[in-house]
């Protein structure tokens, strides 16, 4: 009888449901549990929510976490452990979702965006230009002041409710107690940590495997379909670092063939202008579109060729890298911006190479000289100056920008007075997107064309500043034809515009953008190439090169200028015998036959192997490539303080 009555009198453990501290009120039965299960059906309900922001698609999000086993329920588990690691942190229950939610969810709101405008997904790395996207949202609030204020109302009233609910929480919900904490603590900070240490794509997990969260890095389209939104943003994370390829040594540099030339430049020293226009493509190519009178007679009359483009829409500063290094976009990760990830010391470039051969090495840009980090990047290119909107004269607009004409003056006044032989590398702002209805007040030019009002409209605007664009180097080349000094030019597009719309209603796209990876060469080559001129005062027009990626435009330019280099002149030249496209999914011969997913093939063209092998060994390595390939940088590397 003692024992019953002793077994009687013994209390069933609550889980600590009658202490207060833990977050739950009396009365609730299995706390535990239930806070386990509430956590974890807030993690699926926003995990969901994400994913059908970013698709943009309720079936397809569906069919996403209707197969079991993939990364979709992955990712709740990922979010129930943040969540309940951070209600550690914070010290009351689902407070956490506060914060989570309303950045997750903002985050899924601006990757459908850039999906939507530029056709690639968010990157980890788009928060390091977050300063441009804000220079730019004039020009976006002018095509959509209703949408700009409903934005802003919005984010303003989510903000009120977001204090509110915050305060209220803190005044209704229990603090945790310590041994709760500490509990929720020890089981999310190994389990978070331990999955932070396999999703780094260059190394192989089983268990990643296992998860079937597989690394597509050559397609970020589908990685980002594959793995979610989430996973796929954190797959990306390692990208700021970039492996040395494979077989990468002193040895293995000392083992490229040297080419037998060196650098040498003609007695009198050309001038060399090189003019970046933005946006600049033809848009009569445009299916059912009549555009009168025509925007661009002179590049059509002087074309040499087309600049093959690896971008589309946007990333300006990615087709401005490889013209003025000579290096490849191909071999760095998908969705970096060398500008602003790994250009942090003295780096080969045209600038540097010309002025050790005694040019002033200048660059102009309208806009500002933050935007692309072009201030820093410029120094270590080694031009002389870089003359941006801080120390131009001001400029006239056109529109809501400086004008391309303003930019022509100022080139050919500072090439008139320089009596140093000149490299001029100009970049235009006037014909940047978006392009909004009636832009201009004065349009010279008419569209016909069987789309809505709103996207002949805006098209209109486009082909105008084309046209003005056009005229720029219609004066440039006049100039130089009445100039005693040998003068170069060089005059190309830095991609297709964002017309968006216009594209889908035309038929030349079937979304927006176009996507990165292409069906076949020939949709590549119509997405991706605007026109290039290469034209000298004493020769002309340089023959047609056909389509051409940026990275060897300084061959071509300095051929033209009768210029030698070992490696611009002579590796390049050497390279570009067996390929005139090198592109992250595309490599295209001088005769037109192509090699898609080259990168993905077990065997590597060998001269492509070096090509990646000078660059990795000139931006990241030791430089051992620099005595014989660049030896206007041997001894001149000290990182810049900016």
């Amino acid at each position: 009888m003692a024992r019953i009555r002793k077994g009687a009198g013994k209390v069933a453990p609550q889980f600590l449901e009658d202490d207060p501290s833990t977050g739950y009120l009396p009365g609730r039965r299995w706390p535990i549990v239930r806070y386990g299960l509430v956590t974890l059906l807030a993690s699926a309900i926003l995990v969901f929510a994400i994913e059908w922001i970013v698709r943009g698609d309720f079936s397809g999000t569906v069919d996403f976490f209707l197969q079991p086993f993939k990364p979709g329920w992955t990712t709740i588990i990922v979010f129930a452990l943040v969540l309940i690691g951070l209600d550690a942190v914070l010290g009351r229950s689902h407070q956490s979702l506060m914060i989570v939610a309303p950045l997750t969810l903002a985050l899924a709101f601006v990757g459908h965006q850039k999906s939507h405008y530029l056709g690639d997904p968010l990157y980890p790395t788009d928060f390091l230009y977050s300063r441009q996207i804000m220079a730019l949202m004039p020009l976006l609030v002018r095509e959509r002041p209703l949408t700009a204020v409903a934005i802003a109302i919005a984010i303003v009233a989510g903000l009120s409710l977001l204090v509110y609910g915050w305060r209220l929480w803190r005044r209704k919900v229990p603090i945790l107690s310590r041994k709760g904490r500490l509990a929720r603590l020890t089981l999310t900070v190994p389990l978070l940590a331990f999955f932070v240490s396999i999703m780094d794509y260059a190394t192989f997990s089983w268990t990643r495997d296992r998860l079937q969260i597989i690394p597509i890095m050559w397609d970020q389209k589908e990685n980002y379909a594959s793995n979610g939104f989430a996973l796929a943003f954190a797959l990306n994370v390692p990208m700021a670092h970039v492996s040395a390829p494979a077989g990468y040594s002193d040895k293995a540099i000392a083992a490229i063939a040297r080419p037998d030339v060196t650098a040498s430049v003609p007695d009198e020293k050309p001038d060399i202008i090189v003019v970046m226009s933005e946006s600049f493509w033809d848009p009569t190519k445009l299916p059912g579109v009549t555009i009168t009178p025509d925007p661009i007679p002179n590049v059509r009359a002087l074309r040499s060729g087309y600049m093959f483009s690896p971008e589309f829409g946007g990333m300006t500063a990615n087709i401005e890298f490889e013209a003025l290094t000579g290096f490849s976009n191909a071999f760095l990760p998908a969705g970096s911006i060398p500008y602003q990830q790994y250009v942090r010391t003295p780096t080969p470039s045209l600038a540097t190479f010309l002025k050790s051969e005694g040019y002033r090495a200048r660059a102009i840009h309208p806009g500002t000289n933050w935007f692309w980090n072009r201030g820093a990047v410029y120094a270590d290119f080694g031009f002389n100056d870089f003359r941006s909107e801080e120390t131009l004269p001001p400029m006239q607009k056109r529109g809501p920008l400086a004008s391309d004409a303003a930019m022509t003056d100022e080139i050919i006044r500072e090439a008139d007075a320089s009596e140093d032989p000149v490299f001029l590398f100009a970049v235009s702002l006037q014909n940047h997107g978006p392009y909004e209805p009636y832009r201009y007040y004065n349009p010279s030019h008419k569209v016909a064309a069987p789309i809505s009002s709103w996207a002949r409209e805006s098209l209109l605007s486009y082909a105008e500043g084309s046209a003005d664009a056009d005229r720029g180097l219609e004066r440039l080349v006049e100039w130089a034809k009445k100039r005693q000094r040998p003068t170069v030019i060089a005059f190309f597009g830095d991609h297709l515009p964002p017309l968006g719309p216009v594209y889908v209603e035309t038929g030349f796209l079937k979304d927006n953008v176009a996507p990165r990876k292409e069906p076949s060469p020939e949709a590549a080559l119509e997405h991706h190439q605007t026109p290039l001129i290469i034209w000298s005062n004493r020769t002309g027009p340089a023959e047609e090169m056909g389509a051409v990626s940026p990275a060897f435009l300084p061959y071509h330019i300095l051929t033209t200028a009768g210029i030698t280099h070992p490696y611009y002149t002579g590796f390049l030249g050497a390279l570009r015998e067996r390929y005139r496209v090198v592109d992250r999914n595309l490599l295209l011969s001088p005769a037109g036959e192509a090699t898609p997913d080259w990168a993905r093939q077990k065997k590597i063209d060998p001269a492509i192997n070096d090509f990646r092998l000078i660059q990795y060994d000139m931006m990241f390595g030791k430089r051992s490539a620099a005595p014989d390939f660049f030896p206007e940088t041997v001894d001149k590397v000290v990182a810049h303080t900016s």
